[in-house]
């Protein structure tokens, strides 16, 4: 029995109280759901920031040092050096097959014509079908890579210079002929205790094919290029580019790992970073041979395209910077977001005026993620140095 003073919650009370229970509970739910997108997104958006500091600390360390050895081969002008060259390398190049995943469609997918440069990019030859793919060449070679000239009648397994200091076993070095077409890759098979670098036949890269090594070996108007050391694997022999799924990867053309460091690995591309979503790049250039860019040259500009930059030593000479564009994607689905078009190269021109810019549209569920552009400009020192530049 109810006590005097006290009463029960009528109905309509009840429902007003569920009413004002069931409106906080929303407005809690909404706060809560609209923090909880708020942070996916911050952090989706950090983490691109993340991916693209990455990336750039990456390339540009690879960037700055390309034609480390083979820039000092072609000094003083107007020697080509080994710029140029088509590059031999035991029976890895040239290549008659499409390289691993994602550079099966470089240089059309039968890469072999690939010649010596310092840097090359292939406009729209990675997986994706629109981002570049950046070719990467230096070395680390003994005596600051400075070529030296054969002073003996050679053979098929050596090679006689004036003196062979700083030449150990493993090292790789580029035999070529001012001249001749082909450059051929060899490996010093034991340490010299002579003028003699001696070579082997069982090495993974001894060379043979192309112009025969006895030919150039032995001919005193040939050059001998020191790269790097096969053991230490300090050269850099590369493609950038990335795949289908928005992932760099990096492919190194000498096989090191595969044939040197761990023979029963597979010959395949190493990941760089997740979330590249394109990457795109162009041409700093020194038009009057002062060492200083002063202007610039796409990819797909007529004497610029990759065929014509690797065979012609002289355009390779004019770049002296490469300016990298990256469009990185974060990894939080939004199903409100509508990315819009993104710009790569915005205001820059080549030497004839025509716009250099780049826009990068996504489409489909592609739009419903965030992105961030990146773009840096990265000096090769050792082109700048080649020129005469400060």
């Amino acid at each position: 029995m109810q006590q005097a003073g006290q009463r029960g919650m009528t109905l309509i009370e009840l429902m007003v109280a569920l009413a004002v229970g069931l409106g906080v509970t929303l407005a809690v739910t909404t706060l809560l759901i609209a923090s909880e997108n708020h942070k996916r997104t911050t952090t989706s958006t950090n983490d691109a920031e993340q991916t693209g500091a990455y990336v750039f600390h990456s390339l540009d360390g690879v960037l700055r040092g390309a034609g480390s050895g083979l820039a000092e081969s072609a000094y003083p002008s107007p020697d080509a050096g080994v710029l140029g060259c088509k590059l031999n390398a035991g029976a890895i190049l040239p290549a008659n097959a499409a390289f691993p995943s994602p550079f099966g469609a470089f240089l059309g997918g039968t890469p072999s014509n690939l010649r010596v440069a310092p840097l090359l990019i292939a406009q729209g030859q990675a997986a994706d079908g629109v981002s570049d793919v950046l070719v990467v060449m230096a070395g680390s070679g003994a005596a600051g890579g400075v070529s030296r000239q054969v002073t003996g009648a050679g053979s098929a397994t050596s090679v006689i210079l004036d003196n062979a200091v700083g030449f150990a076993q493993n090292d790789l070095f580029l035999v070529s002929q001012t001249g001749t077409t082909d450059c051929l890759l060899e490996q010093v098979s034991v340490n010299p205790t002579s003028s003699t670098l001696t070579l082997s036949t069982t090495l993974p890269y001894y060379t043979a094919d192309g112009t025969t090594l006895s030919t150039l070996s032995g001919s005193t108007a040939s050059y001998v290029t020191p790269l790097g050391n096969a053991a230490a694997n300090n050269l850099q022999f590369e493609l950038i580019g990335p795949d289908a799924n928005h992932t760099l990867y990096s492919y190194d053309l000498l096989q090191n790992q595969h044939l040197v460091q761990t023979p029963l690995v597979a010959d395949a591309a190493q990941a760089i970073a997740d979330g590249v979503y394109q990457i795109h790049a162009i041409y700093g250039i020194d038009t009057n041979g002062d060492g200083i860019q002063d202007a610039w040259a796409g990819p797909g500009d007529t004497g610029f395209d990759i065929n014509a930059v690797m065979t012609t030593a002289a355009t390779q000479r004019q770049i002296v910077s490469v300016r990298v564009g990256l469009v990185v994607r974060g990894e939080y689905y939004d199903k409100n977001q509508v990315a819009p078009a993104l710009t790569l190269f915005n205001g820059l021109t080549n030497g004839g005026g025509t716009s250099l810019k780049v826009t990068v549209t996504p489409n489909g569920t592609d739009q419903q993620y965030r992105y961030r552009v990146f773009e840096f400009t990265v000096p090769l020192r050792n082109m700048i140095l080649l020129a005469g530049g400060p």
